[in-house]
């Protein structure tokens, strides 16, 4: 049987302000895919249907471990255990967690065949990724180390490529795997029909991965070995030991597993082509590339209107955006913040990210609109002691039991039910009406109903950071 594990680690800077090191690309609706209303780590998993696969492992970041876990939920889907990595290793430590424990949760000796992916990939055609991935595990069942290879339209620079050997019928063995190159090289690849583009997609028996990590890398081997002897089940989550993983060096796995094997001319390491639609959405170049386009070239989500525009993507989340006599341009209008770039200059958004960062500007990883296990909260207004959010709380769902130092609240429901405890005493607050929470008073807020809570809280006090929180109690693992 084929295990799925998905890499959803990764900032996605490069889709600034909509990608942000809190709320990834990877977590975003793109309005790309076969099916705009889903996130890409939602298309990802949906794209295994009817492959006969058991239900996927994730590999994510710890501070993105509810968005995916609910991202699944929302789905309808079930997963194999959500691995959260204390640190970013790179592909080739998380691939090892994720082998070593399907080797330890296998029954009756089972092997099980890993199909690796990421969570951030476009796949038009998903008949087309699935024939691929049939393919290949007939080959990672006869014990080879498979790669997909992109089959190239164009003479793109960046991307690594694959340089296929003797052919395999259906598949070929890897002669070896190529930097990304310039463009002049980049068009002597295409244009000979030897390359692919690297696609990052791999398929083996998880035994088979620590054995040749163990030869080719024992240290990565050595380090993911001893984080996984301690393991901490936490709802949905697996963690490992923090100390052990953090002293794993970083690599990824074409460098740390699949290049040494080639160097030995090793006839273990084949390559699958797959002409499916892939992109991997590196950029808006990339986005406005896989998106809807009308009959100028144009690709428009929210709500935007245009005269005399070709050529240009523009995505608008809160409020009307006009063009008018351009071209190809990328504008990203957030809640918060407003990119605009000539799209064959978008790639380089990463410098304003670094720049914003270097200024501490909260814009460079979250979100004014930001994502709880519980819900969510959008910072609406804010002013010298005072602040406005918007609060959306699941149905079932509790906010902590805390308390704050520093500022008092007054929340107002606007739809739902909401049963609030202050300093022990408990009520129900219906729409329109209010209640307000001293400072210091122990609090907390929950929905018992069936539908969505929507509140408006009004803060004040003299300092109103998310730090003032004093957790009591916390469904969700947040007590320290």
């Amino acid at each position: 049987m084929i295990l799925p594990v998905i890499m959803a680690g990764g900032s996605g800077t490069r889709l600034w302000p909509l990608s942000r090191s809190n709320y990834p690309k990877q977590f975003l609706a793109l309005g790309c895919g076969n099916d705009h209303s889903q996130t890409m780590l939602q298309q990802t998993i949906s794209r295994l249907n009817g492959l006969g696969n058991a239900p996927c492992m994730l590999i994510c970041n710890e501070e993105h471990r509810f968005i995916a876990a609910e991202q699944v939920r929302t789905l309808g889907a079930q997963h194999g255990g959500i691995f959260l990595e204390p640190v970013g290793r790179n592909t080739a430590p998380a691939i090892a967690l994720a082998a070593i424990h399907a080797l330890e949760t296998a029954k009756d000796g089972e092997d099980p065949v890993l199909l690796v992916l990421a969570a951030d990939h476009v796949i038009s055609d998903e008949a087309a990724f699935q024939t691929s991935v049939k393919k290949a595990y007939e080959h990672a069942k006869n014990d080879k180390l498979v790669t997909f290879g992109i089959v190239a339209n164009s003479p793109e620079t960046g991307y690594g490529y694959i340089k296929r050997g003797s052919s395999l019928d259906d598949a070929y063995l890897v002669s070896s795997f190529v930097e990304k190159p310039d463009l002049g090289t980049a068009k002597n690849y295409v244009d000979s029909g030897e390359y692919y583009w690297n696609s990052g997609m791999f398929m083996f028996k998880a035994s088979q991965y620590v054995d040749v990590l163990k030869k080719h890398n024992p240290a990565i081997y050595d380090a993911c070995v001893k984080a996984m002897q301690v393991q901490n089940q936490d709802m949905d989550f697996v963690r490992v030991d923090k100390d052990a993983f953090m002293a794993c060096p970083d690599d990824s796995i074409d460098y740390a597993v699949m290049e040494p094997l080639c160097a030995e001319n090793n006839s273990d390491v084949v390559v699958v082509p797959m002409d499916a639609g892939w992109n991997d959405v590196g950029g808006f170049a990339a986005l406005l590339e896989v998106s809807n386009h009308d009959e100028n070239g144009n690709a428009f989500t929210g709500d935007v209107e245009s005269v005399n525009t070709q050529n240009t993507l523009v995505i608008s989340e809160d409020k009307l955006v006009t063009t008018v006599g351009v071209k190809d341009l990328v504008v990203i209008n957030t809640k918060d913040a407003v990119l605009v770039a000539h799209k064959d200059e978008a790639q380089h958004v990463k410098t304003i990210v670094n720049k914003l960062k270097a200024n501490n500007r909260s814009e460079a990883t979250i979100h004014r609109e930001v994502y709880r296990p519980w819900g969510k909260y959008d910072s609406v207004d804010s002013g010298e002691r005072f602040q406005v959010k918007r609060i959306t709380v699941k149905p079932g769902a509790k906010l902590s039991v805390q308390m704050h130092h520093h500022r008092a609240e007054h929340w107002i429901v606007v739809s739902g039910m909401a049963r609030v405890t202050i300093d022990e005493t408990e009520q129900y607050v219906s729409e329109n009406q209010s209640v307000y929470i001293p400072i210091t008073a122990v609090h907390a807020l929950e929905n018992p109903g069936k539908v969505d809570l929507e509140l408006i809280e009004v803060q004040s006090g003299s300092y109103l950071g998310e730090d003032d929180i004093v957790r009591f109690e916390d469904r969700y693992g947040r007590v320290k």
